[in-house]
Order: structure tokens, then C-alpha cells, then sequence
């Protein structure tokens, strides 16, 4: 551990401001070596936490935190801001059960006024903070810091103008890295760059701002101002929006933060965007050099740089998906994917190395995406919207009316479906199950294993009659052999893995294997299963669930989402059609009607009460067999 001798001065915030400003410099390379060393005990959000330690001290120099909301966006730089706030010797339990978030969260800080993970929410949430200052609430002033990445969502612009019409004091730091998870794409990450060009425009600095400026900058803002001859417009878009703009500022320049800040704070009267500019992984060769920047890490050796992942027994759901539409796509020109700015995260970086010309990576914009998928399909295109369930909640309003209403055949790739371990709740995929079953026309898949993966991708190519939709969880597969080429599945249509005559389980999803291990405990026990497979949640193999429920004593159903998903379509089946009214006992295992904290995804479905032994567990009791405590039952039989 590296001596930290000024950080050691840090119970709070408050201890920042009797620092001097070289002081603080020396501060925040000692946050800088601390968060590299957390880092790599806890993995998690490193690129982004780096390019912020120099900004992250300096707002906290400047501004009366917690008095003064400091909103993050989207919050997974925020572990520098963590240390500063009291949290410094929680560190090592980021990420994991029971520990600290690796988000800004409400219920573990005064000094985290607002939660996010979810990008592009900041200047709403400090907009709204602002008009309670201004009606008397007892809070100061409010700064919301947005990446380029976050500032490509429309949500932001919205803000902006409706902040921009408001003309209340309110800051806004554009924390401007040139890079979200992947590279920035668009027309903003284009007049981002302007902005920073010699000959662009620089605003100038109202009532005042520009005089005010250490000299360094005011030249260069002079001097960029006296080169513009009329292109771009010599007032930039914030400016126009009602924003006085100061930027672009040296974000890992100390000197240059804290004057700009104090200035700021000094004399802002309306909104004020700053522009700083900053390095993603800044002070870490390792990260600074790779493609992604170190934005979420495993544990690794912080002298190498090496990261320590396991190794995989199986191939992950998500480079199956990838490969298996980069296949489907070989055949079918027609076939174009559509992301939002998660390439590499939901696979299509595999298809967009072939094709690259028919893989769009439109930003952090779900909405748009949702609806420019839309646009395809209707143009005669074949598009796969591969959204992280969690993120695909942003762009329900555009699937209901531009897809599902109009009947469009957009194919959507849901990943991360599930509980998906250490960023906790914000990032589970618990809802997608029962908002897009609730949706008239709209085909439901989940796959069972990596295979029924591949045949669910094939399935989704072929169907050309409406929506269709298929999840599947994060990590590797079960390890069952793959297909040469996915089969087309009959819609609405499941399968029967293994038949018995007492006890029925019928699964829908990846929970499938934990479902195996439960009926291996059952069957020690003498109770006879059957399973299946139902691959539908819409339209519902209406066929599959009266031969089950008219054969067994019990049947079980199990998924890996909210109540009101696949277990509710089912009862909704059975109750209307008099299957519930023949003594049998039905139960549905779904998550709980709570948020699920983080941990490992075993850890999560143990909390969740979905775990193998709790499956068996359940069954017993639908049977009216007297079960053993909680653990005991698998670890009799073994």
C-alpha cells in the first residue's frame, strides 16, 4: 500500500478546504494510487473513476457538500467520491454483498442526494433540486456531472431546455472523456470535438467569467473567439439554450479546475455548463492504453495490469448470440443489428467485424434505438435491437407504439436477463419478461441453455409477422454442445426434457439447469418429475400446459423474473380454461416482489429464494410433504 499521508487528512469533504490548492494536487494523486489499489482487490468501474479524481476533489474543494447536491452521472465514476465521503475504509467491500455500491445510492450516503446507474438522469435530478432551493427547501446548490457518453440520450437535452428556459443558478459539468463504455458515436461527439479544435468557437464568458479566468485560459479563449470568422456560429448550442458556457477547461489541471470552479460559483447567477475535458483511466498506463479503458474490471495485478478471470467452462450467452447472428447474417444480407453504445457488451461487436456497414451503434439512446430499429423493419430490413434487459425498460414507450402497435418485425435480443451479480438491482433484468408478454402480437423466448440460444436467434430471423423477442443471462453457458446451424422453432410450441408421472415442472429460461438439480433431489426421494422446457411465455403452448396439468399432482412453474411474467400468463391460461378447479396444486417461482441487493448471481437467487434446493423445497410443500429446513434437502441426497 502507498503511504497517503494527505488523504489521511480526510475524515469529509470539510477537510478539503483548509488543503491549499498544491495541496490538494498531491491529494489527488493519492485518491488516484487508492482507487487503482481498491480497484484491483474488488474489480469494477476503473476507467471512468480515474478521469475524474482531479474533478472529483476540486468540486468537493469548492462546493459545501452534502449541503450542495453533487449528482453523478451515471454514477459509476463515483468510487474517488466515495473515499472522500467517509467511506474510504468500506472500500474493500464494493460491489460485493452486503457492501458499498458500486453507484451512488441514497440509503448509504448524505453525500449521494441521488441514486443512478442508469445513464443521462443528472441535470433532471439537479433541475428538480434546484426549484426546491428556490422554494425554501433546505438545500444549496446543485451540479450534476454528465460523460460525453451520457449527454447522447435525449433525456439530457430535455433537461438542458427546460434548465435553459428556467435560467436558475444550476451547474453542469460536462465531463468530456471523448469515450461512454465503447467510443462515442453521433453528430455531439462531433461538436464536442469542434469545441476543442484550435480555430472553434469558445463562449464567451458572461458578466465577467472571461476576465476572471487564469490567463492560460482567458488567451486561449480570446484567441480562439478572434479566429472564428462566422462558422460554427460563434455562440455554441449550450449558449443558445440559455447556458453560459466555460470550457474547454483541462479537467487533470488542478490549478485550472479550482479557479474555473470558484469563479463559477462566485458569480453564477442563471445555468452554467462547464466543459472539461478529461483521460478516461487517466494516471494508469494499463488502462489508458486499452481499447475500453479499464471500464469494468475483474481483480487484477495493478504492477501488470493482468486481469484474473476465471476460465470459463462454457461459451458466454452473449458471445453465443453474437456469433450465431453474424452466421444467420452470412446468409441473409437483409439481417442489420442496432445497439445502444454496447457493442462489445451484447456481442454484435462479432457481427460488426464482418459487417461492419450493417451494425449501428447509435449511443446511449434505448428510445431512439427502439424506434430506429422500427424504421428498418418496416423499410423490408430484418433489425436485431440488442439492449441489456435493464436498459431496455428506457425504451418501453417506443416498443408499445412504434413496434408493437404497428405490428413491426424488430427482433429483440434481451440480454442480461436475470440477476446479473455485483452492480445490483439498478442492472438486474427482473421486468422484461411481463412487459413484453402483456404486449398484443408480441413473441416472448427465453432460452433454456446456450443451444436453445442459437435456435432462438434462427427463429427470430425467420419470423417476419410481427415482434418477437428472446433473453438470455449474463455469463457462460450450461456447456451443452452447440448446433452447426440454429433450427427454426414452431411458435408457441415447448418441449418435454424428461417425463415422470407425479410432479410437473414446467421452466421458462435459464433457470433450467438449477430446475435439474432440483428434481435430481427429488427423484432421490422416490417423487417422479417431469420437465419442461416451455421456450414461450407468449404465445403459451396451451397443448403442453393441459397435458401437464391434467397428468400430475402438482406443477411448478420457475423463471427468472418479476411476479406477473411467465407464471402469471400461465395461471391466466389455466384459470380461464377450468384447469385450476381439479385438485391440482399449482405454485409459481418468480423473484420476489422486492429489489434484490447485490452479490454474486448465486448469492442474488439464494436471496431471491430460487435456488435449486428452495425449487425442491417448493415442490415438497406443493405435494403436502412435510420438507426439511432450508439447505438440507440437496445436501441429504448427496
Amino acid at each position: 500500500m502507498t503511504s497517503t499521508p494527505h488523504l489521511d487528512r480526510v475524515a469529509g469533504p470539510a477537510d478539503l478546504r483548509d488543503f491549499t490548492d498544491d495541496e490538494l494536487a498531491i491529494l489527488a494523486q493519492e485518491l488516484r494510487n487508492e482507487t487503482i489499489e481498491t480497484v484491483s482487490r474488488t474489480g469494477g468501474h476503473l476507467g471512468s473513476s480515474l478521469g475524474v479524481v482531479e474533478l472529483t476533489v476540486a468540486l468537493h474543494a469548492v462546493f459545501r457538500t452534502p449541503f450542495d447536491k453533487l449528482i453523478w452521472d451515471v454514477s459509476h465514476q463515483c468510487y474517488p467520491h466515495k473515499i472522500l465521503t467517509g467511506r474510504r475504509h468500506q472500500m474493500g467491500s464494493l460491489r460485493q454483498k452486503d457492501g458499498l455500491s458500486g453507484f451512488t445510492k441514497r440509503t448509504e450516503s448524505v453525500f449521494d442526494p441521488f441514486g443512478a446507474a442508469h445513464s443521462s438522469t443528472s441535470i433532471s435530478a439537479a433541475l428538480g433540486f434546484t426549484i426546491g432551493r428556490d422554494m425554501g427547501q433546505p438545500t444549496g446548490d446543485a451540479i450534476a456531472v454528465i460523460g460525453d457518453g451520457s449527454i447522447t440520450a435525449g433525456m439530457a437535452y430535455e433537461a438542458l431546455n427546460n434548465a435553459g428556459s428556467e435560467g436558475r443558478r444550476l451547474f453542469v459539468i460536462l465531463n468530456d472523456n471523448d469515450m461512454s463504455i465503447a467510443p462515442p458515436v453521433g453528430a455531439m461527439n462531433g461538436y464536442l470535438n469542434r469545441l476543442n479544435m484550435p480555430h472553434a468557437s469558445l463562449s464567451e464568458i458572461a458578466q465577467g467569467f472571461m476576465a476572471a479566468l487564469p490567463a492560460s485560459l482567458r488567451e486561449q479563449a480570446q484567441r480562439a473567439r478572434q479566429l472564428v470568422t462566422g462558422a460554427p456560429p460563434d455562440a455554441t448550442m449550450f449558449e443558445h439554450l440559455g447556458f453560459t458556457y466555460i470550457g474547454p477547461i483541462d479537467g487533470h489541471s488542478m490549478p485550472d479546475l479550482l479557479a474555473t470552479l470558484r469563479i463559477a460559483h462566485a458569480r453564477a447567477e442563471g445555468p452554467v455548463l462547464i466543459h472539461v475535458r478529461t483521460v478516461k483511466g487517466k494516471g494508469y498506463a494499463p488502462a489508458e492504453a486499452a481499447d475500453c479503458k479499464y471500464h469494468g474490471v475483474s481483480k487484477f495485478d495493478v504492477a501488470s495490469g493482468a486481469q484474473s478471470k476465471g476460465r470459463a467452462n462454457a461459451p458466454s450467452y452473449t458471445s453465443v448470440f453474437g456469433k450465431a447472428l453474424t452466421d444467420e447474417a452470412s446468409r441473409d444480407p437483409t439481417v442489420v443489428a442496432v445497439t445502444a453504445a454496447m457493442p462489445n457488451g451484447t456481442g454484435l461487436d462479432i457481427m460488426g467485424k464482418r459487417f461492419p456497414r450493417r451494425v449501428f451503434d447509435v449511443g446511449i439512446a434505448e428510445q431512439h434505438a427502439v424506434t430506429f430499429a422500427a424504421g428498418m423493419a418496416a423499410s423490408g430490413l430484418k433489425p436485431f435491437c440488442a439492449i441489456y434487459s435493464t436498459f431496455l425498460q428506457r425504451g418501453y414507450d417506443q416498443i408499445v407504439h412504434d413496434v408493437a402497435l404497428q405490428k413491426l418485425p424488430v427482433r429483440f435480443a434481451i440480454d442480461r436477463a436475470g440477476l446479473v451479480g455485483a452492480d445490483g438491482a439498478t442492472h438486474a433484468g427482473s421486468f422484461d419478461i411481463a412487459f413484453m408478454a402483456n404486449l398484443p402480437d408480441m413473441v416472448v423466448m427465453a432460452a433454456g441453455d446456450e443451444a436453445e440460444l442459437v435456435h432462438m436467434v434462427a427463429t427470430a430471423t425467420a419470423f417476419d409477422e410481427g415482434p418477437i423477442a428472446f433473453r438470455y443471462p449474463r455469463g457462460e453457458g450450461a456447456g451443452v454442445d452447440l448446433p452447426v446451424r440454429g433450427e427454426v422453432l414452431e411458435i408457441g410450441r415447448g418441449r418435454v426434457l424428461k417425463e415422470g408421472t407425479k410432479l410437473a415442472f414446467l421452466s421458462f429460461g435459464a433457470h433450467l439447469p438449477e430446475v435439474m438439480l432440483a428434481v435430481e433431489a427429488l427423484e432421490a426421494r422416490g417423487i417422479s418429475c417431469t420437465v419442461a422446457d416451455a421456450r414461450f411465455a407468449k404465445p403459451l403452448d396451451h397443448g403442453l400446459i393441459t397435458q401437464l396439468a391434467s397428468h400430475h399432482q402438482a406443477l411448478i412453474t420457475v423463471e427468472q423474473g418479476a411476479e406477473g411474467g411467465f407464471g402469471a400468463q400461465v395461471l391466466h391460461y389455466m384459470a380461464n380454461n377450468g384447469l385450476l378447479e381439479r385438485g391440482l396444486a399449482v405454485r409459481t417461482m418468480t423473484l420476489p416482489d422486492r429489489f434484490i441487493e447485490q452479490g454474486s448471481p448465486a448469492e442474488m437467487y439464494r436471496d431471491a429464494c430460487l435456488t435449486a434446493d428452495d425449487i425442491a423445497r417448493r415442490a415438497l410443500q406443493a405435494l403436502g410433504v412435510e420438507t426439511l429446513a432450508r439447505g438440507q434437502i440437496r445436501a441429504n441426497v448427496i
